[in-house]
């Protein structure tokens, strides 16, 4: 997620899962076989403030690691949201189309934006733990 910058929480009061991995530009990544579901974290969705808008790309879609792959608009800014792996999107959060405050309310739930489905074994290459995520985020506060 572009123009997240500082951290308005401190990072003890943020929700940071520690079964997921995590991307540099706030994406979070739940792995499950060869797929994988995509959201942004709550710290990104923090700094972003009230979400009013999500672009995703559609179904079918082939996604290149660290390629945008769609826009979330908020009150504040509008960013864009990286792909964490090449893949192809299975799945769609339709559901952000008419309440993408589900951003805010339950990013790690509700507020999920992709599935993905991989063929490379080292998918997970290139992400954060979340202790790894955790620093990066005190480094920004």
């Amino acid at each position: 997620v572009t123009g997240v910058q500082t951290c308005a929480l401190p990072i003890w009061k943020m929700e940071i899962p520690n079964d997921l991995h995590y991307t540099i530009e706030h994406e979070w990544v739940r792995m499950k076989n060869n797929r994988a579901t995509i959201g942004i974290t709550d710290f990104a969705q923090g700094q972003l403030g009230d979400v009013v808008f999500v672009e995703l790309p559609a179904e079918g879609t082939e996604l290149t690691k660290g390629s945008p792959f769609g826009v979330v608009e908020s009150v504040k800014t509008v960013s864009d949201i990286y792909a964490p792996v090449t893949a192809k999107v299975v799945k769609v959060n339709k559901d952000l189309e008419s309440q993408p405050e589900l951003v805010n309310s339950d990013p790690y739930g509700q507020g999920w934006m992709i599935e993905i489905e991989f063929s490379n074994s080292s998918s997970e290459q290139g992400l954060l733990s979340a202790d790894q995520y955790r620093e990066q985020c005190k480094s920004q506060e």
